[in-house]
């Protein structure tokens, strides 16, 4: 008897365009800025869902602030916004070619996601905890860490703070409260969790914020945080960054092309927002609605910030090989730092003189911070740490059998 042929298929999701193709995002919807509303701190996550599945926006497309969502912020908040976004810039491209002369192993650019991190970073507090991924270095330049700290780190050389521990861009800064960077991803979910949850079991009203790309959502680890999240009402903002891609595979291979990333806090009771990730007053605003939730023991939130990888996922990645070369040029939320530029100079706050001078400031910063870092060694020439740090911030008290370890060493 003939077997009956069955009507299902595997559905495997596949991007629009490919290498080769014109980029093509007219399936993205981009509302008017009056589109969505802004809820009070305490609404219920169950009444929130319109939010979950529309975009936060403040910058209209003639650069002007405007909808429920624009944020009263002095001009200054902007222009050191501004030159935060230029700087981490400035800084991932020197990096970079320093990548390619073979004088640091690895880096990793956040291009056209600044507005992500360095917005944030000026709506929370100085004690609220960050748990970041690895593309999140502006939290570190609005935190005040030291240029040539984070280069020392990426050239691993006799100053790094992690001291040769840690791959480049997994940066640590403990003053800034910038928990250590992980490579295995989603870690830091459960650990930002935990970390809300001891804060409000001490009765602080700091809060914690993590950070993770759309493709991670995929691992337990972010399913974890959210159960224990919703379940603990942690104060705590769970940012989910959807820049499109994730190594290689579009962030349909996550479940993006059924659903948002913000709509994946539905089914444990937390508040959703989708936000353009490339409008810095809107990341702004989202993030201290968020905040202002959280220490009002109201519960924690899930924020997508809508945005796209413009350069490779890393120094190892070709992105040209996956999707269109000039796909980030198409992109239709445009360039964060181009849009608050231009909306500072329509606020006669700024000028393209001004931007100019900025640029070729922080040009010159970051150059002379590489000569001070590079007399602490590069990959290839010392100085380097002693060995004997190896033994160092393990233990407590040295146990006697590293001690005895050291000593045969003779370090």
């Amino acid at each position: 008897m003939a077997r009956q042929r069955s009507n299902t298929r595997l559905h495997i999701p596949a991007p629009v365009t490919r290498p080769g193709d014109r980029p093509d995002f007219s399936e993205i919807e981009v509302p008017a800025v009056d589109a969505g509303r802004r809820p009070p701190i305490d609404t219920p996550a169950h009444e929130m869902e319109d939010l979950a599945f529309g975009l936060v926006r403040v910058l209209d497309d003639t650069h002007r602030a405007g909808g429920p969502w624009a944020p009263a912020l002095d001009p200054q908040i902007l222009r050191d916004g501004l030159r935060n976004m230029v700087l981490v810039r400035l800084y991932d491209d020197r990096m970079f070619k320093l990548q390619r002369q073979g004088k640091i192993s690895f880096y990793m650019k956040c291009t056209g996601e600044e507005a992500v991190a360095t917005a944030a970073a000026a709506a929370l507090r100085p004690g609220d905890m960050l748990f970041p991924t690895y593309r999140q270095q502006g939290l570190l330049v609005a935190r005040g860490m030291p240029l040539v700290d984070m280069m020392c780190h990426c050239l691993s050389n006799s100053r790094d703070c992690a001291k040769g521990r840690q791959m480049p861009v997994m940066y640590t800064y403990r003053k800034g409260n910038f928990f250590t960077i992980s490579g295995n991803l989603a870690t830091q979910c459960p650990q930002a969790v935990g970390w809300a949850m001891g804060a409000a079991y001490k009765d602080s009203d700091d809060v914690a914020a993590c950070w993770v790309g759309e493709g991670s959502t995929s691992e337990g680890d972010f399913h974890y945080a959210l159960t224990f999240a919703s379940v603990f009402r942690a104060p705590v903002i769970l940012n989910v960054v959807n820049n499109q891609w994730a190594i290689s595979t579009f962030q349909g291979i996550a479940g993006g092309e059924n659903t948002t990333f913000a709509s994946r806090g539905r089914g444990f009771g937390i508040a959703g927002l989708r936000v353009d990730g490339n409008d810095f007053l809107a990341v702004y605003a989202a993030t201290a609605w968020a905040a202002e939730r959280a220490r009002a023991a109201v519960g924690p939130t899930v924020i997508e910030l809508y945005t796209y990888r413009a350069e490779g996922h890393s120094t190892s990645d070709d992105p040209s090989r996956y999707r269109p070369r000039d796909d980030a040029a198409a992109w239709p939320l445009g360039d964060p730092i181009e849009r608050l530029k231009l909306h500072l100079i329509a606020q006669r706050e700024w000028s393209e003189k001004q931007h100019q001078e900025l640029v070729a400031e922080l040009a010159d910063q970051v150059r002379n911070d590489y000569k001070t870092a590079e007399s602490y060694g590069t990959l290839g020439s010392g100085p380097r740490l002693s060995a004997a740090t190896m033994f160092d911030d393990v233990y407590k008290e040295q146990p006697p059998h590293l001690r005895r370890q050291r000593q045969e060493m003779g370090v």
